[in-house]
């Protein structure tokens, strides 16, 4: 009875370390500030590439999920010849916001929550 008991207490305490121990993905979502459209690119660290068209001015999308490590963004805005980018780490539990900002140079920020 008392390696039932004993057995039981152990299972329930991996159990509670593994569910603990789950760290989220980073996510990451776009906010425009311009008052024309924009596509981003995301290029992740894995090789993987995540498009996003179509923010339209003043617009907030939804969070995306991606895998942790280094993150390329580039932005493609409506009626601008340059095309901004940003670099940044992205880690495990954190969500970020890309923020295309105004201004006569189109910039990206990448704000971190």
């Amino acid at each position: 009875m008392k390696n039932i008991v004993l057995g039981i207490l152990s299972l329930a305490f991996i159990v509670a370390v593994v569910g603990c121990s789950d760290a989220a993905d980073p996510k990451f979502r776009i906010h425009n500030e311009r008052s024309d459209k924009a596509n981003l690119q995301i290029q992740t660290s894995g090789g993987n590439t995540i498009n996003i068209n179509d923010v339209e001015a003043g617009q907030t999308t939804a969070f995306q999920t991606a895998a942790e490590g280094n993150i390329t963004v580039t932005a493609v805005i409506q009626n601008e010849p340059v095309s901004p980018k940003a670099s940044f780490f992205a880690t495990k539990d954190t969500r970020y916001t890309i923020v295309i900002l105004t201004g006569v140079i189109p910039t990206l920020r990448v704000d971190r929550e």
